[in-house]
């Protein structure tokens, strides 16, 4: 078998334990029950109005918040993906507020969300909460279909903040771009090509390369909503934590900001409305696949 070949088809083994929650607790004794946990995290079943008040300031080094979009979707039975565009906001803020409480100094805020709810969203979190803007990220995706009289919509927004300057910021570099049919260079970087950096090109704040998530191997049947790449993960957290860190994710979804914090020596905590049980399957089980992912991390 080839390095490519094993690199393709790796699972995460997970080693299943007791997490200490003692050092996130604003009242250490609280009796809020783990949903499920390994040694290197938590997960609570529940609203994440109702978790995250209970966490003390200050506790979290990274947080990845992917909330439903409003577009009527059906999640689970808790889930209101359909509010008026007022209230949809209203209540994003409140949840923000509580993960902007919970960031250390320098920690970093990821949203992820459509562009029309990012710029209210974004002018909120940078000019009535103080956050300092560092990217406007353009997730490219291709399975949006297009609309009479607009541009056709290719991609999400993935705000990038931080609570002042960032205590955690590692350079990704990404490789340098192939033709798939013949294997040479697609670009010739103005006769610079000898300049460029041999571990690759310095990641853009435009990403073309993640991967939709299609194969079950990559998503739990048990859940039909769309499922995020564990390589737009990958990213996320190299770029603004170190293994030891602790992330969190108050909308765990399907559980990929989980699997990647497992595998790459991450503490998390997160929450989950309607599907914890889905991810606590996942995270027990051998067979869940990570996507390829060639990043080069320095720092």
């Amino acid at each position: 078998m080839t390095q490519k070949t094993i690199r393709e088809q790796k699972r995460l083994v997970w080693s299943l334990g007791k997490f200490d929650m003692r050092p996130f607790w604003a009242d250490t004794d609280s009796t809020l029950k783990c949903h499920f946990e390994t040694e290197h995290g938590a997960l609570f079943s529940g609203d994440c109005l109702d978790v995250l008040p209970l966490l003390r300031d200050g506790c979290i080094d990274t947080v990845f918040a992917d909330p439903p979009f409003n577009l009527g979707k059906q999640y689970g039975k808790n889930t209101n993906d359909n509010r008026a565009d007022a209230e949809y906001q209203e209540w994003c803020k409140q949840w923000l507020v509580e993960c902007i409480r919970l960031l250390k100094p320098g920690g970093a805020l990821f949203l992820y969300n459509l562009p029309k709810w990012n710029i209210p969203l974004g002018a909120f979190i940078g000019e009535q909460k103080g956050m300092q803007f560092r990217h406007w990220i353009a997730v490219e995706i291709s399975a949006c279909l297009p609309i009479p009289g607009r541009l056709h919509p290719s991609h999400y927004s993935l705000l990038y903040y931080t609570k002042g300057m960032p205590k955690t910021f590692r350079r990704i570099r990404t490789p340098i771009p192939l033709c798939r049919h013949c294997g040479g260079e697609i670009k010739d970087y103005g006769g610079h090509r000898g300049a460029l950096n041999p571990k690759g090109l310095t990641l853009k704040d435009v990403w073309t390369d993640i991967p939709p998530v299609r194969h079950a191997k990559f998503k739990s049947q048990k859940r039909k909503a769309n499922a995020l790449s564990t390589k737009l993960l990958d990213r996320v957290i190299e770029m603004s934590t170190v293994p030891g860190d602790v992330v969190l994710d108050p909308f765990g979804g399907s559980g990929t900001t989980f699997a990647v914090c497992e595998a790459k020596g991450r503490r998390w905590l997160g929450v989950e409305l309607d599907f914890a049980d889905v991810v606590a399957d996942r995270l027990s089980s051998d067979d869940l696949a990570h996507h390829r992912n060639d990043d080069y991390i320095e720092g």
